[in-house]
């Protein structure tokens, strides 16, 4: 990887703010979506769901439906073939094809309530429902486990009899920790020892959803050459690909992924739940199946981010430097293995240069949906509970917030806590802007005189960011155009910012490069769009591909004046000889004259980049509380990030909004309401509640540019890390207002009140 951007260069496309290429078919309704597609003779299909959280099932009976008019076919677990116990990398998490098989359709247990037990084709949708219905399944119930503390009980049910646990390496049968694992370096204890001040805090969080608006759906047909066709509302078409192929013990090469829009996922969408489902449906009705889920199904069925419980200590000298941190997770995964706490235990200290610390992590087995990536995976949990922590110990040791943040941040050179050493890294620069911010300078009225409070917050974050595998395709048209290709799905924008890297590079205009996604047999394997890769890893393959362009045109220009290829310089567009400066072409009139030198031009780009930019942000927030409900409102909000480079600043600048809101939503309101049955009481956006307009101020955005030594022009991804800062910044605006700390999330109205009122009997 080779480090392009030059410091206080002025580029010409990126920094601009162009309408994104996809924006007027979105804006007009042109743009297809999963639920768009149709078909000839398509069939409706639907899925039967648990009724229960933890059962095993005795028996399943699909006649009656078999025998109804318009029942083209069901299908169960039994369907499906035995698959190859192997886990492979599904983006943002892995995939092991065994316990996936499981969680797409129920082999003998049901893990969660909302597991589908089968599944049914129909000429409609009311008949399919009508079917459902009749389909008769036997559950013998168990004993249902709904928190890690109750999961690691010695007398605790066992969800998965046949898992093989993991305890530091160590074999572990009759478990429902699925993984423990630890980072260790230097001398803790001996850290804590020496430190003059020592806080030591545990937290709780509930399970969250992603909340995107466009449930998951997938359209499939078998065609005569014994190949299947798919379109997915998906964030990697790649990845549906293979998860499919694993699933139905097929080759990937007999499926294709058929791109379509994407309402939203934010890591929830690189899982394939109903693709192989609308596969196999597919392949024994002999007719396409299209399959949707409803809100519910969404909602139980689908994965949310793991809750779970984090313990973390700090220990800091007198002089505010941390000598010592553990961190303690015990993840949620859900009804199958596979939480995010590997990432948490990345992050969670990424921020802060730390000599000694040990980290644990653990993945527990509870019977709720199997959970999933959610925008930084891991990382919002760990900034949590650790950036409370520093807020609690700048609280009792009279440490300016951010001045204790620079004082330990993390800088080039240094060791993050899981081992790595980082590489050019922004946390001393995105602190230092949030300390000079308007916002952290301005007066807070902190009594208004309404009845209410107010009180203002700080916290920071970090997410890795992602490297991976993408690639992409650049064609050459007569007059000058550029039809681009690459595999990555669009999620808000990535398809202008993508293409804005090649245009640089071409000196032309972002509207003069025409991109599109194609199917998966028609580009090069591009991984998922998700863990904030996307226009650092693609943007990467298209610039690549750029580069390979001007070289072929170099040739052309070099064929069209009788001069060696090396004599011809790039330069703004345009093609000159550097020994006669009489000869020179526009990059128009040279692609005009292609046909003279030997037709189309056509390259492409691939990488598979290991490394990747760090992301940090530091975040400030005021609310205003009522505490004789407990109600909070944001006032005011400013985000500020390491963006390497915005190469379109309003693109960078929607992704960090939208990363905040959705943490103000996780802080102070949104969960899984899971009764002790095992059922979430609050599956639709009536009772889950999730912010919207009316409930937020507009975010300030300060975007900080530390170019990442990695790749063209400094990029660095910006998705990821706004999702991390707003629960500890919220929870310490409550602490400002109301002097109460609360060590659960969601943070809502009831909590708050309990708060006070044990602070009143205390007092």
């Amino acid at each position: 990887m080779v480090a392009t951007h030059e410091p206080g260069k002025q580029y010409k496309v990126i920094g601009t703010r162009p309408i994104r290429h996809d924006g007027y078919d979105k804006v007009t309704g042109r743009a297809q979506y999963g639920a768009d597609i149709r078909l000839p003779g398509l069939l409706w299909g639907d899925v039967l769901r648990s009724p229960y959280a933890h059962a095993r099932i005795k028996s399943i009976d699909t006649s009656a439906a078999d025998a109804m008019p318009g029942v083209y076919a069901t299908v169960t677990h039994a369907d499906f073939p035995t698959v190859e116990d192997r886990t492979i990398d599904a983006g943002e998490g892995t995939v092991n094809f065994v316990r996936q098989s499981q969680n797409v359709i129920a082999d003998k247990k049901v893990h969660y309530r909302g597991h589908v037990v089968a599944a049914i084709a129909a000429t409609d949708k009311n008949t399919a429902l009508e079917a459902l219905g009749k389909i008769k399944v036997e559950y013998e119930q168990l004993p249902v486990i709904t928190n890690v503390t109750d999961a690691i009980a010695d007398d605790a049910t066992i969800i998965i009899e046949d898992l093989v646990g993991s305890d530091l390496g160590n074999d572990v049968h009759n478990t429902n920790i699925a993984n423990h694992f630890r980072h260790e370096f230097g001398d803790p204890e001996k850290g804590f020892a020496d430190s003059t001040l020592v806080i030591e805090r545990e937290f709780n969080m509930s399970m969250v959803h992603q909340g995107y608006i466009e449930p998951h759906n997938a359209t499939a047909i078998w065609t005569n050459d014994g190949r299947v066709t798919i379109w997915s509302s998906t964030q990697g078409a790649f990845g549906v690909r293979s998860q499919t192929a694993g699933l139905l013990n097929l080759a990937e090469s007999q499926i294709k992924v058929n791109p379509v829009e994407i309402g939203g996922g934010f890591g929830g969408k690189t899982v394939a739940y109903l693709p192989p489902i609308a596969a196999l449906l597919a392949g024994k009705a002999g007719r396409p199946v299209k399959v949707q889920m409803d809100r519910k199904g969404v909602f139980e069925g689908t994965g949310p981010a793991p809750g779970g419980k984090m313990g973390i200590k700090i220990g800091v000298d007198s002089a505010g430097k941390i000598q010592a941190a553990t961190a303690d997770f015990k993840f949620e995964a859900g009804g199958f293995p596979g939480s995010a706490v590997g990432a948490a235990a990345i992050c969670v200290m990424g921020s802060y240069k730390i000599a000694n610390t040990r980290i644990d992590g653990y993945d527990i087995i509870v019977n709720k949906p199997k959970s999933a990536a959610y925008r930084a995976p891991g990382s919002p949990q760990a900034a949590y509970a650790f950036e409370s922590v520093v807020n609690e110990i700048c609280e009792q040791g009279g440490f300016d917030k951010l001045q204790f943040r620079l004082d330990n941040a993390s800088h080039e050179g240094d060791r993050r806590a899981d081992g790595p050493i980082f590489p050019l890294i922004g946390t001393e620069e995105t602190v230092q802007a949030a300390m000079d911010s308007d916002h952290w300078n301005s007066p807070l009225d902190k009594n208004p005189g309404n009845g209410k409070v107010r009180g203002r917050g700080v916290a920071s974050g970090f997410w890795m960011n992602g490297g991976g595998k993408s690639s992409a395709e650049l064609s050459l048209d007569a007059d000058g155009q550029v039809f681009m290709n690459e595999g990555s799905a669009d999620i808000g924008g990535t398809r202008a910012s993508i293409a804005m890297q090649a245009a640089e590079y071409l000196g032309i205009a972002a509207e003069d490069i025409h991109p599109s996604i194609p199917d998966t047999d028609s580009i090069g394997f591009t991984g998922v769009t998700g863990g904030s890769r996307t226009t650092y890893a693609t943007g990467h393959a298209a610039y690549n591909a750029a580069v390979a362009m001007v070289e072929e045109l170099k040739v052309r220009a070099s064929m069209l004046w009788g001069i060696d290829a090396s004599d011809v310089e790039f330069n703004d567009s345009s093609f000159s000889s550097k020994s006669d400066p009489e000869l020179k072409l526009g990059w128009k009139e040279l692609a005009a004259r292609l046909d003279e030198t030997g037709g189309p031009v056509q390259t492409a780009g691939s990488v598979n980049l290991s490394a990747a930019g760090n992301g940090t942000a530091t975040h400030i927030v005021d609310l205003e509380i009522d505490p004789e409900t407990g109600k909070t409102d944001v006032l005011r909000y400013t985000a500020v990030q390491d963006v390497g480079k915005a190469i379109h600043p309003a693109y960078a600048e929607g992704q960090i909004e939208g990363g905040a809101v959705q943490g103000i939503g996780w802080a102070l309101n949104e969960e899984y309401f899971i009764t002790d049955d095992g059922t979430m009481a609050n599956s639709s956006f009536l009772d889950y509640r999730m912010p919207t307009s009316l409930d937020l101020p507009m975010i300030d955005t300060i975007m900080v540019e530390v170019p990442s030594p990695f790749g063209p022009y400094g990029v660095r991804g910006v998705g990821e890390v706004p999702l991390a800062p707003p629960l500890a910044a919220c929870r310490d605006a409550i602490y400002d207002a109301l002097g109460i700390h609360l060590y659960s999330t969601p943070m809502k109205p009831g909590r708050i009140l309990e708060a006070l009122e044990e602070k009143k009997k205390n007092s």
